[in-house]
């Protein structure tokens, strides 16, 4: 593999200008992640530890390996769709290690509304779940929820992908022999009651720990029995009499201490099937990225310069570099795994997207994983486009990306619209992860097209009707388009509607792309059957 060798001159104005531009993108993303890691207000936080429990992220960080990373997902879930509610949806969830084993961690906090499941609570725990399942990583569930938030309801319990499918998922996984531990560190009520109940070994905290499928209101109202909470579902009950539970806990620390003791007796980590390259570092700066990408959205980034400061050693074997040059296709090794990497440089053409093809036909055939590095505006329109079979040509493109059966992976690193969105292993295509750097917009079309689209449309129905129409009324007509969309676009509405699992600071993207890979690399490999392409 050939080195990339780097012309970006960090002392330029432009480049200044570029990262002075980013810098307030990074602001505002920590800014919210801060948010999100803050819990619940101070009361409700307070409320928790005279209780004598831990904080959630303090239950999280002691379940962990001393020192090991945890790799957070949906951080942004729900992110200003609650009104006062903090981000992350109530729910934490994350890749770590424990005892060892890299595991799927699900924990509830208390601290947000009690813990109680919104819509966008259930999405995120489904959405773990199933990053676990693909993956086969043991799930662990920290359960501390007072239930289903009653008037959310619609979206939390009629359909699939809401919490019914917390419990399908569970038992699916269990019944495939990926394991399935929790604790249950507070309230565990109503259909969460079954939680505990199906995973494989379950720990419950004495005094504080209790589970019951309808609490104590309801069993007056339904029977008419007075009952207390702890006698209904408290913990030593369901340890010494139900059955429920499996090992009774002193407190939150001596739960977890239980829980990681039967971490280390799960089988371990099946070996990466094809064994990594030692791990080389880029010889450029990751931070530079925050200089490359163009303040200005109409101007295209070079993608090598990215790629340079992500991949080992900088090194990129590019695939067909004469042909389809709007198109970036190559291999490289990123934190000793290989990587097939999939860049836009402009929009999608006839030959850029038969050149994708061909790439991923190779990858699938050598079973390395694809990422799509997204900055497009869409395929290529217009009479020329459409007589050189444009709809064909880009067709073959989503239909290879689709059928390929190698682990797959979109970053939205710039502009990702219309078809060009979908070409790229957007998230209908289930990419096994999404992620977003803080610029990133994703849409239907740009802000400015889709004015001008829809101006045009109003005004040939004005000019029908015979009305006048001032270039004044128009712009009227135009701006809350151009916000709706912008608004829209902006990486920020797409983690908290979890159509990305988070939002990336390319600094971090190598790291966070290291351990995704080592992850694939246990996965045995599943071959690939294109659908018919049309020649």
């Amino acid at each position: 593999m050939s080195v990339i060798s780097s012309g970006i001159a960090t002392g330029s104005a432009e480049f200044k200008r570029n990262a002075a531009q980013f810098q307030l993108l990074l602001d505002d993303l920590r800014e919210r992640r801060r948010r999100a890691r803050a819990g619940g207000d101070a009361a409700a936080k307070e409320r928790h530890t005279q209780a004598g429990k831990l904080l959630p992220r303090d239950r999280v960080e002691a379940l962990l390996d001393p020192g090991s990373p945890f790799f957070e997902l949906g951080e942004l879930a729900g992110d200003g769709m609650y009104g006062s509610n903090p981000p992350g949806a109530g729910i934490i969830t994350g890749i770590g290690r424990v005892s060892g084993r890299v595991c799927m961690i699900v924990a509830n906090d208390a601290t947000v509304k009690g813990g109680t499941y919104y819509t966008m609570t259930a999405r995120k725990h489904v959405r773990a779940q199933r990053i676990a399942w693909q993956h086969r990583l043991p799930g662990i569930t920290l359960v501390d929820s007072g239930g289903a938030n009653l008037p959310d309801m619609a979206g939390i319990f009629p359909d699939s992908g809401q919490y019914g499918s917390v419990l399908h998922q569970l038992i699916r996984q269990s019944a495939e022999g990926i394991p399935q531990l929790s604790v249950v560190h507070g309230a565990c009520t109503a259909g969460g009651a079954y939680t505990p109940a199906l995973t494989d070994q379950t720990v419950i905290v004495r005094g504080q720990g209790y589970i019951h499928l309808g609490g104590p209101e309801i069993v007056v109202a339904a029977t008419g029995e007075v009952v207390d909470r702890e006698t209904l579902g408290g913990a030593e009950m369901h340890t010494f009499r139900s059955g429920v539970t499996d090992y009774l806990a002193a407190d939150d620390r001596h739960a977890l201490g239980v829980l990681r003791r039967l971490v280390s007796n799960l089988p371990a980590r099946p070996a990466p099937f094809s064994p990594p390259e030692t791990p080389r570092p880029p010889r450029y700066d990751p931070r530079e990225i925050y200089g490359i990408i163009q303040s200005d959205s109409k101007l295209q980034t070079d993608t090598r310069e990215i790629i340079a400061r992500l991949v080992d050693d900088s090194r990129f074997d590019e695939f067909k570099p004469n042909f389809g040059d709007t198109l970036r296709c190559g291999f490289a090794h990123w934190g000793g795994y290989p990587v097939g990497i999939v860049a836009n440089q402009g929009v999608l053409m006839s030959e850029s997207s038969v050149k994708a093809v061909q790439f991923i036909d190779m990858c699938c055939k050598r079973d390395i994983p694809l990422l799509f590095m997204a900055d497009v505006t869409g395929f290529m329109v217009g009479r020329d486009a459409e007589w050189g079979g444009i709809a064909k040509h880009g067709a073959k493109m989503v239909q290879a990306m689709s059928s390929a059966n190698v682990p797959k992976y979109n970053l939205v690193i710039g502009n990702s619209y219309g078809a060009g969105y979908m070409g790229m292993c957007g998230r209908p295509f289930e990419p096994h992860f999404s992620f977003g750097w803080p610029n990133g917009r994703a849409a239907l079309m740009g802000p400015e097209q889709a004015a001008t689209t829809l101006a045009m449309v109003q005004r040939r129905k004005r000019e029908r009707l015979g009305q006048e129409w001032s270039q004044e009324e128009e712009e009227a007509f135009r701006a809350p388009i151009r916000e709706q969309f912008t608004s829209f676009a902006n990486m920020n509405n797409y983690a908290a509607n979890l159509w990305i699992d988070s939002i990336l600071d390319p600094a971090e993207t190598r790291t966070a792309m290291s351990l995704l890979l080592d992850l694939a690399a246990r996965m045995p490999p599943r071959p690939t059957s294109f659908a018919v392409l049309r020649m």
